[in-house]
């Protein structure tokens, strides 16, 4: 009996020995996973920060885009506005009469007739038959 004893102890104790390599076996190929995922994890966190500082140059250059579109566009108000006065400075120039003897007289000077004269300014013939003779 005593011989059964020591037998059955050593097979159990070499069940054990064999339960015991099979968890050791177990927990390397587990910290194996564990570091591939903290490598992972490690690798995915640069991404992350990568993606994040894109993200602010971005932002950082949009805002900038949309200071020069802001100062762009009040020079251009500015512009139309000064056009506008120009155009408008041309339109009272070239209604006044000195303008008008001067179109006629180069005119007339450059072989135009009175009739041509007359209608492109938009003046009688008569006037224009008198700015030519006064020239």
């Amino acid at each position: 009996m005593s011989d059964l004893l020591i037998i059955l102890f050593t097979v159990s104790e070499v069940v054990l020995l064999v339960v015991v390599i099979l968890f050791f076996l177990r927990l390397r190929k587990s910290e194996t996973l564990l570091s591939g995922l903290q490598a992972s994890q490690q690798e995915f966190l640069k991404r992350l920060q990568f993606n994040t500082q894109l993200e602010n140059e971005l932002v950082a250059t949009f805002e900038q885009r949309q200071q020069e579109l802001v100062a762009l566009n009040s020079q251009l108000e500015r512009k139309a506005a000064e056009l506008q006065h120009l155009v408008k400075l041309a339109n009272e120039y070239c209604k006044s009469p000195q303008f008008m003897r001067e179109i006629i007289i180069q005119g007339y000077r450059s072989g135009k007739s009175a009739v041509q004269l007359a209608k492109s300014t938009g003046l009688g013939l008569d006037e224009v038959e008198l700015i030519i003779d006064q020239a």
